[in-house]
């Protein structure tokens, strides 16, 4: 039996499920979980410049005694 004679045997055995949930959910919870981490990289900015020992413009490295 070739491929394509077993198709029909196949789709007969196959039942489609419904989702559980509206697919327009799926969507939202995407866009809220991209969102979430956007805020959590977001609010990491400008950290490495919240210490006292950062190097100025000046070409002084390490921290000042």
């Amino acid at each position: 039996m070739t491929f394509l004679a077993a198709v029909p045997h196949i789709m007969a055995g196959y039942h489609e499920q419904e989702l559980p949930v509206p697919s327009v959910i799926f969507p939202i919870v995407a866009l809220s979980v991209f969102a979430l981490l956007g805020f959590v990289a977001w609010s990491y900015r400008d950290v490495a410049n919240r210490h006292n020992g950062k190097p100025t413009r000046g070409g002084q490295h390490g921290p000042t005694v």
